[in-house]
């Protein structure tokens, strides 16, 4: 058996500075592996309330370097190999993240590790006994890709942070789980602000058709609009089951 809880359910900036939701990503059990998607603000805090020991962790994945998806790297890196005492773990992470004015994983911390690899679109990867792979490169500021695994004969893909665009749905084809970050309830007028709306989510559904979506990564004007109540029409106009991500939401498959 799989399980995937949500650490937080925040996105944009405003959430997250304000935590009116949490921000600590996706913790990702299965088969003995356990990994951490996109670690942002207060994943190790959150993961001690959880009672998830770091010190456990198989490897952190970071999709992108924006801070609400990597900020608490460093962090889990140092704790789960207990400073360095004992060298453990993986971190999977675009080639921005470790070189240049992005780098988010510090030179110091990374001996710790038994590995890192660079994600680059549409590679297969593997960790302990979960197989992943990569997207096509989303359209957003940084490098970003969304990341689809193998969970207890699912296939569960993560669209993270990204503006719509057609090449999305080949990339997100076959899944049995979508999980969507969807930070804006209508699109922004800006084409620099580069994320999915509920509009765009409903079209992936209706291309799609999975067998069930979660909602998370929610921006204000995604909480205005209730993410409940989203959720339940999508469902209704797509015939998808489809469901709001809160905080502490654990799925098991």
């Amino acid at each position: 058996m799989a399980r995937i809880k949500f650490l937080g359910t925040a996105g944009a900036r405003y959430v997250v500075a304000r935590q009116l939701r949490a921000s600590g990503g996706v913790y990702i059990e299965a088969e003995g592996t356990r990994l951490i998607l996109d670690p942002g603000p207060g994943t190790l805090v959150y993961m001690a309330r959880e009672k998830l020991r770091v010190e456990k962790l198989s490897g952190i994945i970071v999709t992108h370097v924006h801070l609400d998806h990597s900020a608490d790297l460093n962090v889990l890196v140092d704790a789960l190999t207990e400073g360095g005492l004992k060298r453990r773990g993986a971190v999977f992470l675009p080639r921005e993240g470790l070189y240049g004015e992005g780098a988010v994983l510090l030179p110091y911390l990374r001996p710790y590790l038994e590995r890192i690899e660079t994600l680059l679109p549409q590679r297969e990867y593997h960790l302990g006994e979960i197989v992943f792979r990569t997207s096509v490169r989303h359209h957003h500021p940084a490098e970003t890709y969304g990341v689809i695994l193998e969970l207890s004969g699912k296939r569960v893909g993560f669209v993270v942070d990204t503006l719509y665009f057609r090449g999305l749905l080949e990339s997100y084809r076959g899944c049995d789980l979508l999980v969507f970050n969807v930070v804006r309830y209508k699109p922004h007028p800006s084409p620099q602000v580069q994320h999915l709306c509920v509009a765009n989510v409903r079209e992936m559904l209706e291309v799609l058709r999975p067998e069930q979506a979660v909602l998370t990564h929610f921006g204000m004007t995604m909480i205005r609009a209730q993410p409940k109540q989203v959720a339940q029409k999508l469902s209704r106009e797509t015939e998808v089951p489809v469901m709001a991500a809160y905080d502490g939401l654990t799925l098991e498959l």
